[in-house]
């Protein structure tokens, strides 16, 4: 499978010829190098200051950031932190235009230009929210999780939840898969792992922790899609395991000898099953913005499915998950027939995490060599769908060398979210990339932080945009989580 190279942009260097420090004997500079990469983006109108350090050498260093239409920045020093205010007044007035940035440093005495590129500025904004999983690397013990939400417009931060609230140093805790219904926080839900488990279901002002594992599914519920208009959510139930490489460079597995799809009805806390071939594994359901379809991946492999467990495990590699979909009455709350979406298997590759754009237009999924778990896959890549035409490709501009998966669209279809290894191969980082009306996607960037350190130990996680911030606060959330779960029945046809 062929990654897509993401070329920078070199822009020829100019001589500045002035009056007074800091452009004093300014002289043809060289190639351009900060971290993290911004050069050549398609910025957001409201997205916090872009914070970077400057990898080229010397004494000195001065930024300037200049608008299309107006404004003008500048900072002094090797990390650029630009002031929030100055940086809000100038995108708002450049919305639709260009921000050019040129960096100098003073090296021998001779101020030189080192870098020089030129970032769009969109017309179309990113959702004010983003939340996401933050981990320490871990297979088996979880010491150090958080689920935390990002203002992309001020850069807060807040901690949502974390595992700590609840220690117990015998057994620890996860919380994972937080989701909302269409972007809003009035309706949303997480899972609690081993420690107080159970799935937090949020409605509203009300909130109660459900058990959605019964005699006749294989597990609660794990990967969740919520209907976009109605208190239904569809779960993968999935029986997952991991195994780890002794030589080869993908040293973790993550697999599923078994999977289903339920469907949860909120209300009357009532679960159903949605696909249960015991010759298919399903899962990472997701749905149509209009509600009446419903999106997913599977693989039906009679030859492996019928394997005893362990004997599954060898056969990793050859384990490809198509795409698939079901038409759904919500009226009745019945799904059709399975349909073929996109045929991977016969390409011996791997199709997951469909996702579909608020248009309806476009389908947005990892291709990876095989299985199921992405994140973990070197060759997992990005690509696009049109279910107009049936068309689909790679998302070069945003594709890397290492994985690219767990992606999301805006909630006015503008902008894609993807967690990726790019940057050192070992930890996952959020990065956006702006994708236009006519359906090209460009260059990505990274979620702006403060710190520009590329030692990070930490890996982001599930990354959910939302236009609203989540209401409740951390110990409004462990008071919900310390409540006994509540056993949801199973509704058989």
């Amino acid at each position: 499978m062929k990654k897509g190279f993401i070329k920078a942009l070199v822009l020829p260097m100019v001589v500045f010829i002035s009056c007074g420090s800091p452009h004093d004997d300014v002289v043809a500079g060289g190639e351009s190098g900060i971290f993290p990469d911004y050069s050549d983006v398609v910025l957001p109108p409201n997205i916090s200051p872009v914070s970077f350090r400057i990898l080229h050498e010397g004494e000195r260093f001065v930024t300037t950031i200049r608008g299309d239409r107006s404004g003008e920045i500048k900072v002094r020093g090797k990390e650029v932190k630009i002031d929030a205010a100055e940086w809000e007044a100038l995108l708002e007035a450049n919305k639709g235009a260009a921000l050019s940035f040129e960096i100098q440093a003073k090296k021998n005495g001779k101020w030189t230009q080192v870098c020089a590129f030129t970032d769009q500025v969109a017309e179309e904004p990113i959702d004010e929210y983003l939340t996401y999983r933050l981990l320490a690397p871990s297979y088996e013990f979880y010491t150090a999780f958080s689920i935390r939400q990002r203002n992309l417009s001020s850069g807060r931060d807040r901690e949502v939840y974390n595992n700590r609230m609840h220690y117990n140093p015998k057994e620890q805790q996860c919380m994972n898969c937080h989701q909302f219904q269409n972007y809003h926080t009035d309706n949303w839900q997480m899972h609690i792992r081993q420690v107080l488990g159970g799935t937090l279901i949020v409605t509203g002002d009300e909130a109660r922790k459900v058990s959605l594992k019964t005699d006749s599914t294989i597990s609660a519920g794990v990967y969740p899609a919520w209907h976009p208009t109605e208190k239904l959510i569809v779960y993968s139930v999935n029986k997952t395991r991991q195994f780890f490489h002794q030589k080869n460079i993908q040293k973790l597995v993550v697999q599923d000898p078994v999977s289903d799809l339920i469907l949860y009805d909120v209300d009357r806390n009532e679960v159903s099953m949605v696909a249960d071939d015991p010759l298919a594994f399903e899962t990472f359901p997701t749905w149509a913005p209009d509600g009446r379809t419903l999106y997913y991946s599977s693989a039906r492999q009679p030859e492996i499915a019928l394997l005893p467990s362990d004997s599954i495990a060898v056969c990793f590699d050859k384990i490809h998950y198509d795409l698939m979909r079901r038409s759904f009455d919500p009226d009745a709350k019945k799904f059709g027939p399975e349909e073929l979406v996109y045929d991977a298997k016969s390409q011996e590759l791997s199709a997951m995490e469909p996702r579909i754009s608020p248009d309806g237009r476009y389908l947005l999924f990892s291709l990876g060599g095989y299985g199921t778990f992405h994140i973990w896959h070197r060759d997992s890549d990005l690509w696009v769908m049109d279910l107009q035409t049936g068309e689909s490709r790679p998302l070069v501009a945003a594709n890397s060398e290492d994985a690219d998966s767990f992606h999301n669209w805006s909630s006015n279809g503008r902008w894609i979210v993807f967690t990726s290894r790019r940057d050192d191969g070992l930890f996952s980082r959020v990065y956006f990339s702006y994708f236009d009306k006519d359906g090209n996607v460009h260059k990505p960037f990274m979620l702006p932080c403060s710190s520009t350190r590329k030692d990070e130990v930490y890996s982001y996680n599930v990354p959910e945009f939302s236009v609203e911030p989540i209401r409740q606060s951390v110990k409004d959330l462990s008071r919900m989580i310390e409540r006994d779960a509540i056993p949801a029945s199973f509704k058989s046809e």
